[in-house]
């Protein structure tokens, strides 16, 4: 699929891996909405975005609102017309140990609304807007593509038992979508990255940091380029489909 003058929407892009890869399909002509909570932030990458010359628009939306999601939508198609293409990268984190033990007691456990929140936002908001795009496509007979985010997280890691069961299933899902859906000429995949240079992770302390870089193979972060190189390449690739692509600088969990 060509990427210029196709409408595309990105969730959770107001910053980090969603604003890179708003900006570098605005570079490459793509027609925009946006999609984020955070309304000021959002604004920034509808800016930079409008200064590539795309036309974009910004919705703020929780993805975890059915609701809210149909609306959205619903408003995309009349502001952008029919959608090409769909790129699930909203997330959160709310990181804790299942049952947190400290010199023999218990002292923690992971809470049923960090279990929630994660889900919610992470695999529940993955689906409704997978669900409405491809709704999307069906109905204007266009075909399309979804890439959703998943991560290297998927395979378990401790502290993230919601973030890991929710990556693994928004791979799951993108898997599933490729068989459902390729009747309709719409695929689906998935990337599951590693360590990227995101705020959160440069604002680290410099010690920290280097160890999360040393257990990388090549020995560094990941770009959010690097990523949104990524998104390009599937969207792009008219043979990629029901595959998660890792991204991960040779890093295994």
């Amino acid at each position: 699929m060509q990427i210029k003058n196709n409408t595309f929407v990105i969730t959770g892009a107001a910053q980090g891996l969603g604003e890179a890869i708003s900006v570098s399909l605005a570079r490459r002509g793509a027609k925009l909405a946006l999609l984020d909570v955070n309304a000021e932030r959002l604004d920034q990458t509808l800016t930079a975005c409008k200064h590539e010359g795309s036309d974009s628009y910004a919705f703020t939306c929780d993805v975890a609102d059915e609701t809210g999601v149909r609306r959205c939508f619903a408003s995309i198609e009349e502001h952008l017309g029919p959608i090409s293409g769909l790129v699930n990268n909203a997330g959160i984190l709310r990181d804790g140990m299942l049952v947190k033990v400290r010199d023999g007691e218990i002292v923690d456990r992971l809470s049923l609304e960090q279990w929630q929140q994660v889900i919610d936002i992470n695999l529940t908001g993955v689906f409704l807007c997978g669900r409405e795009a491809a709704t999307s496509m069906i109905r204007n007979d266009n075909g399309g593509v979804i890439v959703n985010i998943s991560s290297i997280s998927r395979a378990g890691n401790i502290g993230q038992s919601n973030y890991a069961a929710a990556k693994a299933g928004v791979a799951a899902l993108s898997t599933t979508w490729a068989r459902e859906l390729a009747r309709y000429k719409i695929r689906s995949a998935a990337i599951a990255p590693g360590v990227f240079e995101t705020e959160m992770v440069a604002s680290l302390k410099p010690e920290a940091h280097e160890r999360i870089t040393s257990a990388v193979p090549l020995n560094r972060t990941g770009s959010v380029e690097e990523l949104a190189h990524a998104v390009q390449f599937i969207i792009e690739n008219d043979y990629y489909s029901g595959r998660i692509l890792e991204l991960d600088g040779g890093l295994r969990l």
